[in-house]
């Protein structure tokens, strides 16, 4: 079976003084604390999302 690639994604800066929006996204991603990690499955409207919040998450790929 072929394994699915997978993002390694941790919230690691406060969205305090951001758009409103980017929150949103944040939340839509599961995230809940600051510091929280997240493995998200590697597809376009994960990435897509990411691409918002890129100033305030960091990404690994596995």
């Amino acid at each position: 079976m072929k394994k699915e690639k997978q993002l390694k994604v941790t919230w690691v800066r406060s969205a305090i003084g951001y758009n409103k929006n980017q929150m949103k996204i944040l939340e839509a991603l599961g995230f809940k604390k600051l510091n929280q990690t997240r493995i998200l499955p590697d597809n376009e409207s994960v990435r897509g999302s990411l691409h918002h919040v890129a100033h305030l998450v960091e990404v690994v790929e596995e």
